[in-house]
C-alpha cells in the first residue's frame, strides 16, 4: 500500500479554508433566504428547478436526482410544499407508476418573490466581495470539479 499523499501547507490551507466558507456561505444564505421569503433552502431548489422548465413540472425521480436526495425524502418534502400550495403531483402522462411534480401559480409567485433578495444574499456574501479573475477562476474550478466528480459517477455532464 502506498503512502498517503498528505496535503503541503498551501493545499491543507485551501482545503480548509474551502470546508469553512462553504459551511458559513451556505449558512448565511440559507438564513437570509428564510428570513426574506419564508423558503427553506430545498424549497427554493424545487422551485427554481420548476420554474426553469419550460412546462414548469419535472418527474419526482428526476428532481431528485437532480438534487441529490432520494425519492422518498424528496417526496415527503413535496408533500410538504403541496399543504402550503407551492407545487401539486400529477399523474405521468407516459408512465403511470410516476409523478409529475407541478408548479403552481403560488409556487410561481413565491419563486419570483424570493428570487431578487436571493441573488442579493448571493452577491452581498460572495460575488461582489471577488474581484473579475477571481470570479473566473471560482467558475474554472468548479467546471473542473464537476466534470472529475460526473466522470467518476459515470454522468456525461457536469
Amino acid at each position: 500500500m502506498a503512502d498517503p499523499r498528505w496535503l503541503d501547507e498551501r493545499e491543507f490551507r485551501a482545503w480548509l479554508g474551502y470546508r469553512r466558507m462553504r459551511l458559513l456561505l451556505d449558512a448565511q444564505i440559507v438564513r437570509d433566504l428564510n428570513r426574506d421569503s419564508g423558503l427553506s433552502d430545498p424549497d427554493y431548489d424545487v422551485l427554481s428547478a420548476l420554474s426553469s422548465s419550460k412546462d414548469r413540472r419535472w418527474r419526482l425521480n428526476q428532481l431528485a436526482a437532480h438534487m441529490l436526495w432520494s425519492k422518498s425524502r424528496l417526496s415527503r418534502h413535496i408533500s410538504r410544499m403541496e399543504e402550503r400550495g407551492l407545487v401539486t403531483r400529477e399523474e405521468c402522462a407516459a408512465d403511470a407508476r410516476g409523478a409529475d411534480i407541478v408548479l403552481t401559480d403560488g409556487g410561481m409567485r413565491a419563486i419570483e418573490a424570493a428570487a431578487p433578495d436571493h441573488v442579493e444574499s448571493v452577491r452581498r456574501h460572495l460575488i461582489d466581495l471577488l474581484t473579475t479573475e477571481q470570479i473566473e477562476t471560482l467558475g474554472d474550478i468548479a467546471d473542473t470539479v464537476l466534470a472529475h466528480l460526473a466522470e467518476d459517477q459515470g454522468d456525461t455532464a457536469p
